[in-house]
């Protein structure tokens, strides 16, 4: 039987080849996109745990995204903040969502000393800090991505900057600019977005959050623990991700039924004979369909492999070409995407093999 699918397929090789890169596509659209889903999410609670802050503090109604909520209350909250037990360092920072240049990114105003105080402060590849209102901070795959060094020109938000510093990334945002600056950008003189709390022990979350509840106006401020905002950030807890996902599970697997039927139904139209010849020699129905969706697994196991192999090098090429996304290929997304690619390919394959075991052989003789 071995021989016989592998001669089939080699007699088709048109045919063959286009399954197997249907099978393919499924598996690299799941791959690619979750793992562009997944190197997002992953990335953003990297770089907020880099801040080195135990709690956010942020305004009422704000959203768990950082960067979406605007500007909308008075930066003395922070000097509030520094007054409560615990606070041993409060940093106000202003989030401005950036859709220029081709992409999506959170950009933050900050207060250089008191956001270093924060962690160990800024770790310089090459430059230093602010040295005026104009300067910006990048990180480096920033400054890779877009060939910045040191004393450049880089315009954000219609406003040209000086390229002061370039710091390893993973300290929250990847630019970052002095907080007066862009709070008159956004006309916002003297708001914040979130305010950032190290405390004096991250044990003391709970009793901070508590504190901040009983200042008289700050009732319906959002006190929440880095700890706890990043367990929050999985697929399940983000609005419309688990959605996005089954869509794209639903298009990979409809592109693979579709393929695999339309090549196995038009096979064994084309192998009437064929399958005459093998029920007039004793070839039962469940060796006729066995023979059929064999066939069909051999397509998928290598529409599978190859379908990984593109996975990891696309990732690699996003990566290369786009060194500020992150794509996380996940070794049981490698996995689900090949059991979903094998089912919707039987699946596929499942009415074209009982097709042919229905076959009557002396019918099958006498087609021409």
């Amino acid at each position: 039987m071995n021989k016989m699918i592998i001669s089939n397929l080699v007699h088709r090789p048109i045919r063959s080849l286009i399954s197997i890169t249907a099978i393919a596509v499924e598996v690299t659209l799941i791959l690619v996109i979750v793992g562009l889903s997944m190197g997002i999410l992953n990335d953003a609670k990297t770089r907020t745990a880099g801040i080195g802050a135990d709690v956010m503090v942020r305004p009422p109604g704000s959203s768990n995204f950082v960067g979406v909520s605007g500007a909308p209350v008075s930066i003395k909250v922070a000097d509030v903040l520094r007054k409560l037990p615990h606070a041993a360092a409060v940093s106000p920072v202003v989030t401005q969502m950036n859709t220029g240049g081709g992409s999506v990114e959170v950009l933050y105003g900050i207060d250089l000393p008191s956001f270093e105080s924060l962690s160990n402060g800024f770790h310089y590849i090459s430059g230093g800090p602010f040295t005026g209102p104009d300067d910006i901070i990048v990180d480096d795959l920033v400054a890779s991505s877009k060939h910045l060094k040191v004393g450049d020109e880089h315009e954000v938000l219609n406003h040209k900057f000086r390229v002061s510093g370039i710091i390893e990334n993973g300290k929250g945002a990847r630019k970052f600019m002095p907080i007066q600056t862009v709070q008159e950008m956004i006309g916002a003189q003297g708001k914040a977005s979130i305010f950032y709390v190290r405390l004096d022990d991250p044990a003391n979350a709970a009793a901070f959050a508590d504190e901040v509840k009983h200042v008289p106006g700050m009732q319906t401020y959002s006190a929440q623990s880095v700890k706890e905002w990043l367990s929050l950030m999985t697929p399940d807890n983000v609005p419309g991700f688990s959605a996005f996902i089954d869509v794209v599970i639903g298009v990979s697997v409809c592109i693979g039924f579709i393929v695999i039927f339309q090549s196995m139904y038009t096979a064994v139209m084309e192998r009437t004979r064929e399958i005459g010849i093998l029920k007039s020699m004793g070839a039962s129905k469940w060796y006729v369909v066995k023979l059929i969706l064999r066939e069909t697994m051999a397509l998928a196991i290598a529409g599978i492999l190859v379908g990984i192999g593109i996975s990891y090098l696309a990732s690699y090429g996003i990566v290369h070409k786009f060194p500020t996304v992150r794509v996380v290929v996940q070794p049981d997304w490698v996995l689900k995407a090949a059991l979903i690619a094998a089912v919707g390919s039987l699946m596929g394959a499942v009415y074209p093999a009982f097709r042919a075991a229905q076959k009557d052989p002396i019918d099958a003789l006498a087609y021409e």
